[in-house]
């Protein structure tokens, strides 16, 4: 099962998990007016790169552990697939949001 993109991801975009992923299929864009990265279903390979580098918790190692938010992964990845990359934010950039913030529904 491909990793997945949750909640904790709106507004924060860090981007340092897209410099691990070995076959870059993280992408950024724009969900309901905040910045967001989603996994690529299609490409992941189940690695677990991705999963220690985010700092605010925002990825998960299954489909199972956020059915809701593996659909919007899946459903946006056509549309930011060619977005321009982003410079990673610092890691020690404090995080915009407060997190972390389960009961928010895509």
């Amino acid at each position: 099962m491909p990793y997945v993109i949750n909640q904790e991801c709106l507004g924060e975009q860090y981007a340092d998990c897209v410099d691990v992923c070995p076959v870059n299929c993280i992408y950024p864009g724009d969900y309901k007016g905040e910045t967001f990265m989603v996994i690529d279903p299609d490409v992941c390979i189940d690695c677990g790169a991705c999963l220690p580098e985010c700092p605010v918790e925002a990825i998960v190692a299954s489909v199972d552990e956020a059915p809701e938010w593996a659909k919007v992964n899946a459903e946006l990845s056509p549309q930011y697939k060619n977005n321009a990359a982003i410079t990673p934010r610092p890691p020690n950039d404090a995080p915009k949001k407060k997190h972390p913030n389960p009961g928010l529904k895509p």
